[in-house]
């Protein structure tokens, strides 16, 4: 029995040694190529930054805030992020139970019969099982008591899997405020983009009552000899042209409004605003702070993160799987064949204690390819995670670019669209008295009016900029 023993655990020594040498040469330190975050953002050394402004602050607009509420309280996208937080939580609850032992209540009973010409069917025919009696030639078992399982996670494999779990619920808190950020965001684009559409549909009829008012003149003067049927016509091109697009823009007021009802997670009705609000100054100055403030301020950067922590805690399980799997079983209950003494202790008390060392041999391909995967995808988030830093930095650097570059713009198109306006009251004076033609007219308005609209776009592009250098430097969620 002792020799027995011996080569029992010699055996089982073998199987853990020949395992952890070829583990031995699976490696989990990785590491990818890194680039140095700079200083600072592009001409700028503030060290402040808005990201840590509350949108609520942040947009003064209450109708825009009241809006911003509605969708936080109602997307459809963040009510299934929440659902993914839902989810890694009860992935962490699933690897914290993995660790502990399994304890089940197991009620059983059947019925056996042996062949008479069998070692165990001989064996019954002349045993009694109670004192005169034969053991039945049917014989029935029957089992009630506890039935517990543990596997000893000796090589670190379950503590890895819930390290894992857990790092993969935070990377779904992470990306649950990534949905909030990008959600604020886009409620206040759309709406500042209807805003200008309101806007734009404001200078389109003021221009058509313009053009109404030089098509009534053009259609006098025909009648008293001044003008002919081509200016006319040209005038009542126009005048239809504008009239085409006031439709469009209405069709796009509509659109606008419907997206933002969507996002609202809501069927289309009307959105209360207040057209002049995109005419209020935006900042001249937008607080971006350093680029390493991105680390702390971006959800998106952080749940990376916890993506490059969930792949290596994975690999060191992928790891842990080539070596052998210690695990204990027993039992503890009562057992009989007949009901009535199945409570008699201890004559019915039954247990059972085992433990068990399984050392993979057959399918180490099937762990080898799973310890590639793995390892993949520790090297994938860690490629990721360069690239939303990147991406983060270039993001923020181009609205700062943008915002400037339009502040300019804002500032020429609005000198532009005076100049323009003054010109097609200086036409139509110089028509009257016959210094101007009526094309020099149509080419007034037709100019002043598209300056206007592009004007309206600046101002528009101008508010969007300093709502995406908000979302960009990490701000909207909290």
């Amino acid at each position: 029995m002792k020799l027995k023993c011996r080569i029992f655990f010699r055996t089982a020594l073998c199987l853990v040694i020949s395992a952890a040498t070829g583990c031995g040469a699976l490696n989990t330190d990785l590491s990818v190529p890194e680039k140095e975050i700079p200083k600072t953002f592009p001409n700028r050394k503030d060290d402040a930054t808005i990201a840590g402004i509350s949108w609520r602050r942040y947009f003064a607009d209450p109708l825009l805030v009241e809006l911003i509420d509605t969708a936080i309280r109602n997307n459809l996208d963040l009510q299934i992020a929440l659902q993914r937080i839902e989810m890694s939580r009860s992935s962490v609850k699933l690897a914290n139970g993995a660790l502990l032992p399994k304890v089940g209540l197991n009620v059983g009973g059947g019925v056996q019969k042996f062949g008479l010409y069998t070692m165990d069917g001989a064996g019954n025919a002349s045993t009694y099982i109670t004192p005169g009696q034969i053991v039945p030639e049917n014989l029935t078992d029957i089992f009630l008591g506890l039935q517990a399982s543990w596997e000893v996670d000796v090589w670190g494999k379950l503590r890895n899997q819930r390290k894992a779990a857990i790092s993969q619920y935070l990377a779904s808190v992470e990306g649950s405020r990534f949905v909030i950020s990008n959600l604020v965001a886009d409620v206040a684009i759309h709406y500042n983009e209807l805003l200008a559409l309101d806007n734009e549909l404001d200078i389109i009829r003021q221009t058509l009552r313009k053009q109404q008012e030089a098509l009534e003149v053009i259609k006098l003067q025909k009648e008293t000899g001044r003008a002919n049927e081509l200016a006319v016509q040209q005038f009542s091109a126009q005048l239809l042209n504008s009239e085409v697009l006031e439709k469009q823009t209405l069709q796009r007021i509509t659109e606008t409004e419907n997206r933002i009802n969507f996002l609202l997670g809501r069927y289309p009705q009307p959105i209360p605003r207040k057209k002049d609000v995109l005419f209020q100054a935006v900042p001249r100055q937008i607080s971006a702070g350093i680029p390493s403030q991105l680390l702390a301020n971006r959800p998106d950067i952080r749940a990376a993160e916890f993506e490059i922590e969930a792949g290596k805690f994975d690999l060191k399980a992928a790891k842990a799987a080539f070596y052998p799997n210690f695990n204990i079983t027993a039992t503890l209950g009562f057992q009989a064949f007949n009901p009535e003494f199945l409570f008699q202790s201890p004559a019915s008390l039954a247990y059972s204690l085992m433990g068990t060392l399984v050392a993979p041999l057959i399918n180490m391909n099937a762990l080898k390819a799973q310890f590639n995967t793995a390892k993949a995808n520790q090297l994938t988030a860690m490629y990721n995670y360069q690239k939303t830093i990147l991406n983060g930095y270039v993001e923020v650097a181009n609205q700062l670019s943008n915002l400037r570059n339009l502040q300019r713009m804002h500032e020429l198109k609005k000198q532009q669209s005076e100049t323009l306006q003054k010109s097609v009251d200086t036409s139509k004076e110089l028509y009257r008295s016959a210094r101007a033609t009526y094309l020099e007219v149509l080419i007034a308005q037709q100019n002043a009016l598209q300056a206007n609209l592009e004007l309206i776009d600046v101002i528009k592009q101008e508010r969007l900029s300093t709502v995406n250098i908000y979302r960009a430097l990490g701000g909207g969620w909290r």
